[in-house]
């Protein structure tokens, strides 16, 4: 049900303005009694984090291993698995995307696990589409694992990743820490798997060679697949690259599984299984991820760790506290929790939006992120830091070995905006160092790693997803940089005098590395958000915190691309199409959340009487909703009812894997409308 609004003025009078900033004035009233509403005895806000459905697929599949009992959830993991379904049968890597064979293929076994019969009009569809789409042999590698485990694919098509790897020391060229975070700490419990090959029971009791899902197969008289493509065809298509070397390592690989030294292989996996040991935090989790979670429960049943031991036994808990349900959506598994996140970004977008910064709902906020801080001595990130002082936070609940920079840079925003005070708090100061410290040598900031850019490593076999690495991004740059520009606008003063230094160099070479990674478009990639919107975005506001003009050629330049990409409707949209193909940039159905980072990219530099402005201003107003009940649960407690009103978005405008696996923050549609609109009524009251 839409909101009601008066009708909007006619544009170019003072009574249009006007009659726009009252519009938005009352957005925002309405917009904060739905945070309100969201907030959390605790003080946080966390909403949904939806991915795809491979997530609760591979849930179920950890079940059948497992011996998990899915009675009492059957029919509501149907309901959404189903709900996810595209027209065509297929099920695509975002909602409403196209489709996927490795995502059908999965959700297929997942269906037919929880009793649906291949004669089911859902799974004879899902069977067409697969069978028109190349069948399971084009199945990418995490899903050709999946498969083995059920002795539905060949453990001998799947690359090799031997336990060895774990043994090449941080200061090799390649090496497991040489991998991002969410890479390392999702790969190391594989290799225990990959050593065991494993082949457990689906529920027709079959084994090795198992016939279950043999109509998606083009051939299934043929499923000895090779693993990775033969060196002479690398070499024709690359060339004596990275990729044929990495090829050539792999067919060596392959044969050392059948000579290998089991001496070494056993202190190999000693290794393995003493990281993912030491990798568990006490609530159970893994990296705060849902593939460490699900791949360290099976590793380590392997390894000997039965049902109830304590690792295992708190790993399934805190799998089951990653679900979430409702009464339209069925039950599913979230990929990831994102608490910190939503808190901090809640507090921005109302202190911007007009909150008093002391009002006591910000208070409990600010006290419930603050004790978040991670301050362990300890970290995947001090391989490479070792006398670095920890002080960032993590995205999630529980993950104390891989705090974020981006998580860091924004919770010092909100610190600074509900509190300019804690400028010189030991919690605000521990953080500052740890994010200089963190600083790549081309002057940018990655999301967990330090100088984390051997991209030559995603040509090894078992990358297919390109996602090995964690280099600078220039979206995460502006936010570091935005905040450091806040900083010194309120403290600086106060700090001492070394470290206003410190700050400012870093700041200098943070810019020369943004206008290095400036597309010719005017724009800035976005790793995290979708995509050159959410880039240029975060960019602008960084520079314009620091004191960037608004006449240097590369403000100009990304001002004009934004309004250049506007939609006639006066909103802003990207297609996700946009990561492979450039000519999606800043293109596609506008949505609320990219609306917003377009206008506050723009308010960063122009005033809010800018016609473009006006415009994404005025498409927010029209297309804000009255909030519905929805009878949510996170982890099995209810999740409060929303009142007030807030904005609909069904597309994906997070990332999580460029082209691969794309994430959809439920508050994303919420907060930052909030704060565009915040910052357009200050900007034109202050006009």
């Amino acid at each position: 049900m839409t909101a009601p609004a008066p009708s909007l003025p006619k544009r170019g009078s003072t009574r249009s303005a006007e009659g726009l900033i009252a519009l938005a004035g009352e957005a925002v009233r309405r917009g904060s009694e739905f945070l309100a509403s969201q907030q959390r005895e605790d003080g946080r806000w966390c909403a949904e984090l939806e991915s795809n459905p491979t997530i609760t697929a591979e849930y179920v599949f950890l079940a059948q291993i497992s011996g998990l009992d899915l009675t009492a959830r059957r029919e509501a993991l149907v309901q959404h698995l189903l709900s996810t379904q595209n027209a065509d049968g297929s099920w695509g890597i975002a909602r409403h995307w196209d489709g996927d064979v490795s995502t059908t293929a999965e959700v297929v076994l997942a269906l037919r696990i929880l009793g649906l019969a291949p004669e089911h009009p859902a799974l004879h569809a899902a069977t067409r589409f697969v069978r028109r789409n190349g069948g399971l042999e084009t199945m990418r590698v995490f899903t050709r694992i999946f498969f083995a485990m059920f002795g539905l694919f060949p453990w001998s098509a799947v690359p090799a990743i031997p336990p060895e790897f774990m043994l090449l020391p941080p200061a090799s060229p390649v090496n497991v820490f040489a991998l991002s975070s969410w890479a390392r700490c999702t790969m190391v419990p594989l290799f225990i798997i990959f050593h065991h090959r494993p082949i457990f029971a689906l529920p027709n009791g079959r084994h090795e060679d198992n016939d279950w899902l043999d109509a998606l197969w083009l051939d299934p008289g043929h499923k000895k697949l090779p693993s990775a493509p033969p060196l002479t065809t690398l070499v024709k298509e690359d060339g004596l690259g990275w990729r044929a070397l990495f090829g050539a390592a792999h067919a060596l690989l392959t044969r050392y599984e059948k000579v290998r030294l089991e001496p070494l292989r056993r202190f190999a996996l000693e290794r393995c299984t003493a990281y993912v040991l030491s990798r568990q935090e006490s609530s159970g989790d893994w990296g705060g991820i849902f593939p460490p979670m699900v791949n360290g429960v099976i590793a380590l049943r392997l390894q000997g760790y039965g049902p109830e031991s304590m690792q295992v036994s708190k790993g399934v808990a805190a799998i089951h506290n990653f679900a979430w349900e409702d009464d339209a959506g069925g039950y599913r598994i979230q990929a990831c929790v994102s608490p910190v996140w939503d808190t901090v970004l809640s507090t921005i977008s109302l202190v911007d939006s007009g909150t008093p910064p002391d009002a006591q709902r910000l208070k409990d906020a600010m006290r419930w992120v603050a004790d978040r801080q991670v301050r362990v001595d300890y970290g995947d990130w001090k391989i490479y830091r070792p006398d670095l002082v920890s002080g960032g936070w993590s995205f999630e609940y529980f993950d104390t070995w891989y705090p974020d920079v981006d998580d860091t840079a924004a919770v010092l925003l909100a610190l600074l905006k509900q509190d300019p005070g804690s400028a010189t708090s030991a919690v605000v100061g521990r953080a500052v160092e740890w994010m200089l410290g963190m600083q790549n040598k081309d002057g940018g900031w990655a999301a967990f790693d330090v100088d984390n850019d051997k991209l030559f490593l995603n040509q090894i076999p078992f990358s297919d997803m390109d996602s090995l690495c964690d280099p600078s991004s220039p979206d995460v740059a502006g936010r570091v940089l935005e905040s450091f520009g806040l900083l010194l606008q309120v403290a600086a003063e106060k700090l001492p005098a070394a470290l206003v230094d410190r700050l400012e160099g870093s700041c200098a070479r943070g810019i020369r590395y943004l206008r290095a990674t400036q597309e010719t478009q005017g724009s800035w990639f976005g790793r995290w958000g979708v995509n050159y919107v959410y880039g240029t975005s975060n960019v602008l506001c960084g520079l314009s915190r620091l004191g960037v003009s608004a006449h240097d050629p590369m403000v100009m330049r990304a001002l004009a691309w934004l309004e250049h990409v506007q939609s006639p409707s006066g909103g802003w949209g990207e297609s996700l199409s946009s990561y492979a193909e450039k000519r999606w940039m800043g293109r596609g159905e506008p949505t609320a959340s990219q609306t917003a980072w377009a206008l506050m990219g723009l308010l960063a530099f122009r005033p809010a009487s800018d016609p473009a402005i006006e415009r994404g201003v005025a498409w927010l107003v029209e297309h804000q909703l009255e909030a519905r009940p929805v009878g949510a649960k996170e982890g099995g407690v209810p999740v409060p009812e929303p009142r007030g009103s807030t904005w609909n978005e069904t597309h994906p405008t997070g990332t999580g894997f460029p082209n691969h696996f794309f994430l959809r923050y439920h508050l994303y549609r919420h907060y930052f409308p909030m704060m565009a609109l915040g910052r357009y009524l200050q900007a034109a009251r202050a006009a």
